[in-house]
């Protein structure tokens, strides 16, 4: 029987370097390393000579200490230390910020003010769901209007299915011109004589919607919410138009990434199939935290060697360190050739697992070249090699 096929390979350096390629965006399910693969990728481009910002959505510190930053924020901020001419800058989205940029972006000052004081504004700026989602993808779109950056890189957020990052602009966009809002808007619109029409025929409706999010006296400071915010419907189903033709336009390439895990696999393999239904740019798979074997030695004959070897010796536990690697690099060929099989067509990077966490500018170094290298660098297989022997 002759071996599968294998997957194209994913050429990282040729997409990275590029200049028709303007924004890479990084999606997957979470814990699959997506935000550390993001600024690897970031990083390594930027000094490969484009001027790069990475906006993750990741609130631990370890990335803006990777980076050598103390702390990221919602505006970009440069790295220093690059080994090249281009440049790097990185922030963090900040949801509700991001949300109020775009409320004063629409309207004038005093009724700005007065949106951002409603308390049922309060709620859906930080509660709705998808406004996470919604709001990555605003500020995506505000960096790209700038014209500013050679190569944007977005490390979107984990969501809990694969299909709420694709969804989230038509989502809001649907909720902010959908029925409940047009019933909110109604007082306006009647001068106040709707209120009680409001109350017996669309309460129901409201109540069952946000009432997750908002509480109390929902009702008044929906409306009182709905009729400031009147005047911005336009804008946002706009925005959000604007936004799904970005992520489909040709300068834009998707990456999903994954780990050699069922779940992941799994995640990655909606994320592909949505972005196929959708028409989406999808360059293809990152395999995150492989195990790759470096020596042509069977498990099998691995144990035998151990167990045939005079007493417990350090070759013995070698070759059984050796066994147990081959085994569990196994498993995982198994697990990605499931996927491989239904996506024969989609070109794959593998990225052997590191030890421990990536806390510098190295660190991310090392991702890139394992990235760019489709598995250990030539110096790294040449140096573990020579130790194997």
């Amino acid at each position: 029987m002759s071996p599968p096929k294998q997957p194209p390979p994913l050429k990282i350096d040729a997409m990275l370097d590029d200049a028709e390629t303007r924004i890479l965006v990084c999606c997957g399910s979470g814990g699959v390393g997506k935000t550390t693969t993001s600024a690897a990728l970031a990083m390594r481009a930027a000094e490969r000579g484009r001027k790069v910002v990475v906006l993750t959505i990741d609130p631990a510190r370890r990335l803006a200490q990777a980076l050598g930053l103390g702390e990221l924020s919602n505006e970009p901020r440069r790295v220093a230390g690059l080994d090249a001419d281009g440049e790097l800058h990185a922030m963090m989205l900040d949801m509700r910020r991001t949300f109020d940029e775009m409320v004063y972006a629409h309207a004038d000052p005093d009724r700005a003010e007065k949106i951002i004081a409603t308390p049922f504004y309060q709620a859906i700026s930080s509660s709705f769901s998808g406004t996470q989602e919604y709001m990555a993808m605003e500020k995506l779109g505000q960096l790209a209007a700038t014209g500013h950056w050679d190569l944007i890189v977005v490390d979107t957020p984990p969501s809990r299915s694969a299909l709420d990052f694709l969804d989230a602009p038509q989502r809001m966009s649907d909720f902010l011109d959908g029925r409940m809002i047009r019933l909110l808007s109604a007082p306006a619109r009647a001068g106040g004589r709707g209120l009680r029409r409001i109350v017996g025929a669309g309460f129901q409706l409201f109540a069952k919607a946000v009432s997750t999010v908002i509480g109390g006296a929902m009702l008044a400071d929906a409306s009182a919410f709905v009729q400031a915010f009147d005047t911005m419907f336009g804008g946002f189903r706009e925005r959000a138009t604007a936004t799904y033709s970005l992520l489909r336009s040709p300068g834009t390439a998707f990456l999903v990434v994954a780990t050699p895990e069922p779940d992941a696999l799994r995640e990655a393999a909606y994320f592909v199939d949505r972005l196929s239904t959708e028409d989406m740019p999808l360059a293809g798979l990152i395999l995150n935290r492989t195990h790759p074997v470096l020596a042509r030695l069977s498990a099998a004959k691995a144990r035998d060697a151990a167990d045939n070897a005079n007493g417990p010796t350090l070759a013995a536990a070698v070759l059984r360190l050796h066994a147990d690697r081959v085994e569990l690099a196994e498993r995982e060929d198994r697990l990605f050739s499931r996927f491989a099989g239904a996506h024969p067509e989609v070109a794959v990077a593998r990225v052997p697992a590191v030890a421990g966490d990536i806390a510098n500018l190295d660190g991310l170094r090392e991702i890139g070249a394992r990235l760019a290298a489709d598995g250990y660098p030539e110096h790294e297989r040449s140096a573990a090699l020579g130790a194997a022997r």
